[in-house]
C-alpha cells in the first residue's frame, strides 16, 4: 500500500493472480504513488528473468526508491540476481524454496533498506513478511 492505496497484490492460489518470483515496484516520492511495477518469473525454466531483474536494478538511478516483493517461488534462480539485491541493502539470498521476502530500499543508500523475510516455506505460511515505513516526499 502507498498512501493507504493497494497498488500491488498477489497470491497462490487465493483470489488474485500469483506474480511469481520477485516482483519491483518504483514509488513516485512527491506523489507516494506507483511510478512502475515489474515482475520477474525467478522460477521459469530459463535464468533469463534473474538477468532482466539484475539488468533492471542497475539500471536505476542513485535516489530511486523501490520496493521489492517476492510472490510463490523466488528461489530457483534469485542467485543470479542475489550481488546486486545485496547492494540495495536486500540481501535474500539466504531464502529457500518458497520462503518469501519483502523490502524498500533507496537507490544507493543501502543503510536504509528495510527488510523482512521468511526463510522456508512453512515460515512464510507461518508469517508472511511485512513491513512498515515511511519516507520523506522529495
Amino acid at each position: 500500500m502507498l498512501n493507504g492505496v493497494a497498488v500491488w497484490q498477489a497470491s497462490w492460489g487465493g483470489e488474485y493472480p500469483n506474480y511469481r518470483g520477485a516482483n519491483v515496484i518504483i514509488v513516485d516520492l512527491p506523489t507516494c504513488t506507483l511510478h512502475e511495477w515489474r515482475t520477474f518469473d525467478l522460477h521459469s525454466d530459463s535464468p533469463t528473468p534473474a538477468y532482466q531483474l539484475r539488468d533492471y536494478l542497475t539500471s536505476l538511478s542513485n535516489g530511486t526508491v523501490l520496493v521489492g516483493v517476492s510472490c510463490d517461488e523466488p528461489s530457483r534462480w534469485m542467485y543470479l540476481a542475489s550481488d546486486t539485491l545485496s547492494a540495495l541493502g536486500a540481501d535474500v539470498s539466504d531464502v529457500g524454496w518458497r520462503g518469501a521476502w519483502v523490502f524498500v530500499a533507496e537507490k544507493g543508500d543501502p543503510d536504509k533498506t528495510v527488510l523482512d523475510k521468511a526463510l522456508t516455506q512453512s515460515a512464510a505460511n507461518a508469517r508472511q513478511p511485512r513491513i512498515n515505513t515511511t519516507f520523506a516526499r522529495a
